[in-house]
């Protein structure tokens, strides 16, 4: 990885590399790759200054911003190893992934993050500093990163080649991230990734052919996840810029701002697009009857495009034109200029991608786990099948066991658990590197991989009956467009029930079609009129 920034800067110096929002968020301001280097460079002298060693663990706890980014190349061209650690993630939780992973350093987003850690400072004795995007530091135990800048600036003055020279001298089977994973019980685990797991990742997905150095990336996901980091092995490996801003609450103001060509994102985030924009159906008048004609119109052409088969005569001039009315008006409010949009860490139900695709934006499906780099198959455009992940990437494998289970094999494959033995033998139990991934799924006759269900997912009722929870859960929420998650309740029950939430905006969309205009959430449970057809409208699903 700091090979493939040392490659990055030497090949495109003067390109853009990155955009982010200013402090005041009065406007965005952009890095080139230079002056990306010339600041993380101080950051990894900074680290040097301090006494980090090579593969020694080095944390960030913060939501997704630029500095994460940059204190993760910091740590890579040192010789470090990042440890992810989620801002959400309770103090309890922060302090045993500090104390397994033997983290010496940590990059904090600000004071509350330091409090976190604070909590549990005598269980933590090997912490030496912790540096903060933002607040105010004590100037001992914690520090500012301007501080740190400056550690670097003089270090660099004495040992001017020593970043270079401990970025060359990492390889390739050298620790390069630890991510923990929750799982389902227990305490979480960490992942070891390898620098070469990330250098294949980003050869793989270029590989493919999807991007290209004139692209545009608009990074919102999660960097304390492992699609995070794939995103940014990728763009080292391409050139495009990325425009970052990990606040999601902004992910809808900031698309027309960017106007990127290709984002990723969590299935979440398309059922909301899909629910939200799928109301304007209902609405009274001609409004809501172009839109639903347009669907129509789209979705038959869609259906032959698919099977292979040439759109012509009078339905592609009804296309054209519910493209010009309502399609156009859609992509525009995602930018304008998406090419693609790759949807990963959790299935995406085959209506919504088809739904996406009618009007005219691809969403690519890919597949991967934290234990594998989070990438190992993605959709090709030219190979769509909604409801399959898509092919496996370049240089891995993909088998079948006898129980149905997916095994793994190749460069995004992990290292291992980190100090946990037994879990290691079990997920290679196959042997000859083989690993496990829990999922159950099939293969079709082009290759392409469908994820079917989660192994231990299934749950039996009292009557004996097998129940798969994901699959009822995303049917639901495809279908329902009022409803925010779903969890199914069935294991030992003589019955199936669901803990239903609702989702805020279009419970109020809903208010408002039954004369309740502007009535918040609190507003329709205490109306019991209200609330007993609201009942009405779900049970009805």
């Amino acid at each position: 990885f700091p090979q493939m920034i040392l490659d990055r800067v030497s090949a495109t110096p003067e390109r853009e590399a990155f955009r982010a929002p200013k402090a005041d968020d009065s406007g965005w301001f952009s890095l080139t790759w230079q002056q990306t280097y010339d600041d993380t460079e101080k950051i990894a002298a900074g680290l040097l200054a301090l006494g980090l060693e090579p593969e020694q663990r080095v944390s960030i706890a913060s939501d997704t911003s630029l500095d994460w980014i940059l204190a993760d190349y910091g740590i890579m061209l040192a010789g470090g190893a990042t440890t992810t650690i989620y801002a959400s993630t309770g103090d309890v939780d922060v302090a045993y992934i500090l104390s397994d992973s033997n983290t010496r350093f940590v990059f904090a987003a600000d004071e509350s993050q330091v409090e976190k850690i604070a909590l549990h400072r005598d269980e933590l004795p090997n912490i030496a500093k912790v540096i903060l995007f933002s607040g105010t530091p004590d100037g001992d135990w914690t520090i500012s990163m301007d501080d740190l800048r400056a550690m670097g600036e003089q270090y660099l003055k004495e040992h001017p080649e020593s970043v270079k020279e401990h970025a060359r001298a990492v390889r390739s089977d050298n620790l390069s991230t630890l991510i923990y994973t929750s799982g389902t019980t227990g305490r979480p685990k960490g992942v070891e990734l390898t620098q070469s797991n990330w250098t294949y990742e980003g050869a793989f997905v270029e590989a493919v052919g999807l991007l290209t150095i004139d692209d545009v990336q608009f990074l919102w996901l999660p960097l304390a996840h492992s699609f995070g980091k794939l995103l940014l092995s990728l763009q080292l490996q391409v050139g495009f810029v990325t425009a970052v801003d990990g606040r999601v609450p902004k992910i809808v103001e900031n698309l027309p701002i960017v106007r990127p060509t290709f984002m990723a994102a969590v299935p979440r985030i398309f059922e909301k697009v899909y629910a939200k924009v799928g109301q304007t159906a209902n609405e009274p008048g001609a409004k809501g009857k172009i839109f639903q004609w347009a669907f129509r119109v789209g979705t038959e052409a869609a259906e032959k495009e698919l099977a292979g088969e040439k759109v012509g005569g009078m339905l592609a001039v009804k296309r054209n034109i519910a493209d010009k009315l309502v399609f156009s008006k859609i992509r525009e409010a995602l930018g304008g200029q998406m090419r693609y949009m790759i949807s990963g860490s959790a299935a995406l139900n085959k209506d919504i991608a088809m739904w996406f695709y009618t009007a005219g934006l691809i969403i690519l499906e890919g597949y991967g786990l934290t234990e594998t780099s989070a990438g190992t198959c993605v959709m090709r455009p030219d190979r769509i099948k909604f409801g399959t992940v898509g092919e496996p990437a370049p240089g891995s494998e993909i088998m079948i066991a006898d129980d149905g289970e997916i095994l793994i094999r190749g460069g995004g494959v992990m290292r291992g658990y980190r100090n946990l033995p037994e879990a290691n033998a079990e997920v290679f139990a196959a042997g000859e590197g083989w690993f496990a991934t829990g999922d159950i799924g099939e293969i079709d006759e082009m290759g392409r991989v469908k994820i079917t269900d989660r192994k231990k997912d299934l749950v039996k009722t009292s009557g004996g009956k097998y129940i798969a929870p994901s699959a009822i859960e995303g049917q639901f929420k495809a279908i329902s467009g009022i409803v925010g998650n779903i969890v199914i309740h069935a294991n030992e029950r003589n019955f199936v029930s669901a803990l239903i939430t609702l989702d805020p905006d279009a419970a109020a969309a809903w208010a408002a079609e039954h004369g309740k205009a502007g009535a918040s959430m609190t507003d329709i449970t205490k109306d019991p009129e209200l609330l007993k057809e609201l009942q009405a409208s779900v049970d009805e699903l």
